[in-house]
């Protein structure tokens, strides 16, 4: 289960780094997006910018739960309930995440 995680959280770093206009690491330090517990970011800005950023994001991180859910005979929904608590406690100062009554705090 060790390895699940790690994985995951790797791949969702690594699928950070793809050529956007805009990339997650600088839509984290502008507060303009944030990690919640689902595995998944979610835009805390509504721009046309960040919700692409967003949904791109989003989809990479869901086909790759699944494909190590499908390797480890568990659900997706596991390995990205596993991915969000790790991507969470891993946010850097200044970064926001949704805590568990849906209310973004900056860490």
């Amino acid at each position: 289960m060790k390895n699940i995680v790690k994985g995951v959280v790797l791949a969702s770093m690594m699928m950070s780094c793809q050529v956007l206009a805009l990339t997650l690491s600088e839509a984290r330090q502008q507060g303009r997006v944030g990690e919640t517990l689902s595995g998944f970011i979610a835009p805390i800005k509504q721009d046309k910018e960040t919700l692409a950023l967003v949904k791109s994001i989003n989809e990479a991180r869901s086909e790759n739960y699944q494909k190590l859910a499908d390797s480890n005979n568990i659900s997706a929904n596991q390995v990205a309930e596993l991915a969000g608590q790790k991507l969470v406690e891993r946010a850097q100062p200044g970064e926001y995440v949704r805590g568990i009554n849906g209310q973004w705090m900056k860490k």
